[in-house]
């Protein structure tokens, strides 16, 4: 190279074009046709199962298609990502169940409830994240985001589904031909009407052919339907199919708070609540453990007793699961000393607060015994053991995996309905009133009319163990559950209750009121 020769510079390079999306990036559906189909046929499916005057076995029938949709769109290697969450599969199939087992209204309500939220979480977790990583508040945000978000995904199916452009191509082809049915319409009206009147048979077979009726309404309240269980079906398939590009909820574990209370302030706080709780549990186990608990303390009815004390213990088990939670994020603990004599306080507030929660459920187990039980009582045993596990996990996790307690109070959550609709609380309450009944002598059978078909087993069981003694006062029970269930279930209604309940009227005897 001659070193005289001056080198020309380069030319500048050109600067990259920018070029403008199509489309955002979020919402994205992968496979969007195939997930609006799928969504329009569970829609047609939900109309044709639910649309009835009870649910029954139709319900878990369109669980199990929505489920198998998502697994289909997403094929393996969406199932392989949603893996580690598969355990919600499993409450998520018994509850759905359970609507196809129990009548009662009250589990029905909460079962579908139960199913909706369980369906929300497997729809956010589907494609990434982990369940347990999700602190206490987070799994309501993740509920009512995702159902929020879900409602963005029908107009984007639509959006990503419809060729625009190919029916801009055909637009002069469109157009053509609806000015071709246009012309034909009063065309063939005229000579319809023509030929109507030159030939009888053939008049007679047109009438036959347009006879139909045309019901209006209900084409619209079924299309609504279709359209809603449809919007639905696109909702949850799109936020599980979706693109991520930013981490979401359980995607990580939870930050841990900077701690901002100091270990002497809360150790005084714990100490002293822990004085009093011991006080307190003294005298409960003193009287409705050891001593006699078989009659009301001096100046109480038994109903006065249980009523006083009962909801303030409840609140006081409730408020004390927040404190130790509330302690626990927020106390610093620097040392490990520190930390053994914090969680060993804690875990005693924990342990005397569950005697608390124990002297509840006995003031609730003698107001039973006289009164006997009702829907409401059996429903806050459940309540109250559920809150005890609650209080019990809290226990562990502050001396493993703190950050693991949300899932558990979940899963608790989970296992008390599992736990009510196994133990079918309306069967359940007339078998120990009528135990009640054979201690006591006293049933009250005004509230058996309030029952379901899961109680109607043991009402004629009952029926035919009192008839001699109780001179047939279950009968008109009987006679108004027998008339509620003369109308025969079709396939998406049928329910096992129902099924038992009319199987066990028609062995008993005829009922007489």
């Amino acid at each position: 190279m001659n070193p005289s020769v001056p080198m020309s510079p380069l030319p500048p390079s050109p600067a990259p074009a920018v070029v403008a999306p199509e489309r955002p990036v979020l919402p994205w559906v992968r496979a969007p046709r195939r997930t609006l189909a799928a969504s329009l046929a569970l829609g047609v499916l939900a109309e044709v199962l639910l649309e009835r005057a009870r649910w029954g076995l139709g319900f878990p029938l369109l669980v199990a298609a929505l489920v198998g949709a998502l697994a289909w769109l997403g094929g393996r290697e969406g199932w392989q990502r949603a893996r580690p969450n598969a355990w919600l599969l499993a409450p998520l199939g018994l509850v759905s169940v359970f609507v196809a087992v129990r009548d009662s209204s009250w589990l029905l309500a909460l079962n579908a409830m139960t199913a909706a939220v369980l369906l929300m979480m497997l729809s956010h977790f589907w494609a990434a994240g982990r369940v347990e990583r999700l602190g206490l508040a987070d799994y309501l945000l993740v509920f009512f985001g995702s159902a929020a978000q879900s409602l963005l995904y029908p107009p984007v199916l639509v959006r990503d589904s419809v060729d625009v452009r190919g029916l801009k191509t055909h637009s002069r082809l469109l157009g053509a031909l609806s000015r071709g049915l246009l012309l034909a319409v009063p065309v063939l009206f005229v000579f319809g009407v023509l030929l109507q009147s030159a030939d009888g048979v053939f008049s007679s077979t047109l009438e036959r052919m347009l006879s139909f009726d045309l019901d209006l309404e209900l084409l619209v309240l079924r299309g609504m339907g279709v359209a809603f269980g449809a919007s639905v079906a696109a909702g949850v398939l799109g936020h599980a199919l979706r693109r991520r590009a930013t981490k979401e909820l359980g995607d990580a574990e939870v930050a841990s708070a900077t701690p901002r209370l100091g270990l002497i302030e809360a150790l005084t706080l714990i100490f002293a609540v822990n004085a009093l709780f011991f006080v307190f549990a003294a005298f409960q186990v003193a009287y409705l453990f050891v001593g006699d608990a078989s009659s009301p303390a001096a100046g109480y009815t038994f109903a006065e007793y249980a009523r006083r004390g009962f909801f303030e213990l409840v609140v006081v088990a409730s408020l004390t699961l927040a404190l130790v939670m509330a302690l626990t994020r927020w106390t610093r603990r620097e040392t490990r000393v520190a930390q053994t004599v914090f969680r060993a306080s804690t875990s005693l507030m924990v342990v005397l607060t569950l005697i608390i929660l124990a002297s509840a459920m006995r003031r609730l187990s003698l107001y039973e015994d006289a009164f006997g039980y009702t829907l409401l009582r059996v429903h806050t045993h459940v309540f109250m053991v559920a809150l005890g596990a609650a209080l019990a996990w809290r226990a562990v996790t502050l001396w493993w995996k703190p950050e693991r307690f949300a899932v558990g109070a979940f899963a608790t959550a989970l296992g008390s309905v599992l736990v009510l609709n196994f133990l079918n609380p309306e069967a359940f309450i007339v078998r120990h009133n009528l135990e009640r009944y054979a201690r006591t002598g006293s049933l009250d059978t005004e509230m058996f009319y309030d029952l379901s078909a899961d109680a109607v087993p043991g009402l004629v069981l009952a029926d035919s163990i009192l008839e001699e003694t109780y001179q047939g006062r279950l009968a008109p029970v009987l006679k108004e559950h027998r008339e509620r269930l003369e109308q025969r279930d079709s396939v998406p209604e049928w329910n096992v209750s129902r099924f038992l309940a009319r199987r066990a009227l028609l062995r008993s005897a005829p009922v007489n009121p």
